[in-house]
């Protein structure tokens, strides 16, 4: 710093200002800084600004298999998030939702000494982790029950009941379910959401054929499926079981949304190049992921850890999978 000093004429404390983006700072004394900065290739040493300010500047993210659409895009929302607010993450990602990897994997981003964690756990069978959180700032992402902790998460619920509805509206008589494993909270939220609309429209609610997320479980259940008579709508749990699904109706003669309408949920980028594009539900991911960053920042401020739930909004999205029941009035 005192070459940077040096080289634009200024003092230490005006480079000092220039890299804590100080607003006191005259645009071209930062110019001049940040071109002596540039020439010097000079670089602050956070770990000595951390032991200086006890402030390391970088955020810890638990996730769970990054290679699922969901996840993977909640995490991009959270760096994006996190990199607008000056900070850099530090990301230990678990292969099983486990109690034991959860609490592994919290622990390593401590002795990295990250100043709060964002947890990415969707599972059910980690809740008992985060039923002993350690001492530090900490938000949850996606539904966990009786956890001390502010938690983040989409609006399965009302999402799934959406997608539901707008099926029962075209005129078919009951919506079939490819559901998503049952130990995911969100599976368990948007299987809630199907069978509430079913119920209050008064409807036949068949039993949800359980899938894992994947596209070739959608396709296996879409072969069933296939062959049940008079059945014309099937909302999806994610838009990858839809398009397995849409392949299984397809070489099975089904046309698609003639003789069975399709929904999905995510809204993938690929979604709108199905065949036929797909109708489904979308999730803000970067809203989840401004609203994780703001609840943690919060506690990195001095407010209190306390549970609260933060429900973020879905949209759905109609395209062409969906149709009116051919024969409805």
């Amino acid at each position: 710093m005192d070459d940077v000093a040096r080289l634009a004429g200024v003092s230490h404390q005006t480079v000092s200002r220039v890299l804590n983006e100080h607003v006191r700072v005259a645009p071209e004394t930062r110019a001049r800084v940040l071109a002596a900065i540039h020439t010097l290739d000079y670089r602050p040493n956070t770990l000595a600004r951390a032991l200086v300010t006890g402030r390391s500047g970088a955020l810890g993210v638990v996730s769970f298999d990054t290679t699922l659409y969901g996840p993977a895009s909640t995490l991009q929302g959270i760096e994006r998030a996190a990199h607008e607010a000056g900070y850099f993450l530090s990301i230990a990602t678990t292969r099983e939702s486990s109690e034991r990897s959860l609490s592994d994997a919290i622990e390593r981003l401590r002795r990295q000494s990250v100043e709060g964690i964002v947890v990415i756990t969707p599972e059910a069978s980690a809740v008992r982790a985060l039923q002993r959180l350690p001492d530090l700032p900490i938000v949850a992402v996606e539904g966990m029950p009786d956890v001390a902790a502010p938690i983040v998460t989409v609006d399965q619920v009302a999402g799934a009941a959406a997608a539901t509805r707008h099926l029962l509206d075209l005129g078919h008589p009951t919506v079939w379910h490819i559901s998503g494993p049952p130990d995911w909270f969100e599976a368990r939220g948007r299987e809630r959401g199907w069978r509430t609309a079913l119920r209050e429209a008064g409807v036949p609610v068949n039993p949800p054929l359980v899938g894992d997320w994947s596209a070739r479980s959608g396709y296996l259940h879409g072969r069933v499926i296939a062959q049940v008579p008079h059945l014309s709508a099937v909302f999806a749990a994610n838009d990858q079981m839809a398009l397995g699904l849409l392949r299984a109706l397809r070489e099975a003669g089904r046309d698609v949304p003639g003789d069975v309408s399709v929904i999905g949920f995510d809204d993938i980028p690929e979604a709108t190049f199905f065949a036929p594009p797909l109708t489904t539900v979308r999730q803000d991911f970067a809203e989840v992921g401004r609203r994780s960053l703001g609840l943690l920042l919060a506690q990195l401020d001095g407010a209190p850890r306390q549970a609260q739930a933060v429900v973020v909004p879905v949209e759905l999205v109609v395209r062409d999978s969906t149709a009116p029941r051919r024969g409805a009035p």
